[in-house]
Order: structure tokens, then sequence, then C-alpha cells
């Protein structure tokens, strides 16, 4: 496998990147995550999972046995491929 094929194993699922273009901005919580990113409860669940095993994110204690989710340095290297993708999605065309 090449580095792109393992790096999209990671990342290429949907909702991974925009899972972690979310977390850039800080720590969030799940029920944060899933009303702003309008994504299933299952599908969340099982990304969040998968972002975590990977190294990508972790998840923090909060107060009355809640969690939050945060970058890890792993996590925050996607930033410029995240920054990348963005600026083509804009010059597309319509």
């Amino acid at each position: 496998m090449n580095d792109l094929a393992a790096a999209l194993d990671i990342v290429g699922a949907r909702w991974a990147l925009l899972i972690v273009e979310r977390l850039l901005h800080g720590p969030q919580r799940y029920g944060d995550l899933q009303r702003d990113l309008d994504v299933g409860t299952n599908v969340l669940a099982t990304r969040l999972r998968e972002l975590e095993s990977a190294g990508v994110l972790t998840r923090l204690p909060l107060k009355h046995n809640t969690r939050a989710y945060a970058l890890t340095d792993r996590g925050f290297a996607l930033r410029e491929a995240i920054v990348a993708l963005e600026r083509w999605g804009a010059d597309s065309p319509p």
C-alpha cells in the first residue's frame, strides 16, 4: 500500500475530515459535533473511534461523565491538507 492509500484509510471515510476540521478550532463535545455537522450518531461514533484508534484525536474527560474530543499532534498535522482541500473546493466550477 502506498502512502496516499494509507492516509486515505484513516481520513478518507465520509465525515472524517469534516470532524478533524471542526477540531482544528479546539476541543468539542460529542453533542456539539453531532449538531454542528448534522451527522447521524452511529456514523459519528464510528468515525470518532476510528480517528482515535489511528492517533488523530483523543478523548478528554469532562464533568458529569461527559467527554470532549481534541486533536493530537498527528491530527493537527492535517491542517495544511484541509486548507488545501478547502481552497480547491472554493476554486472548483459550480
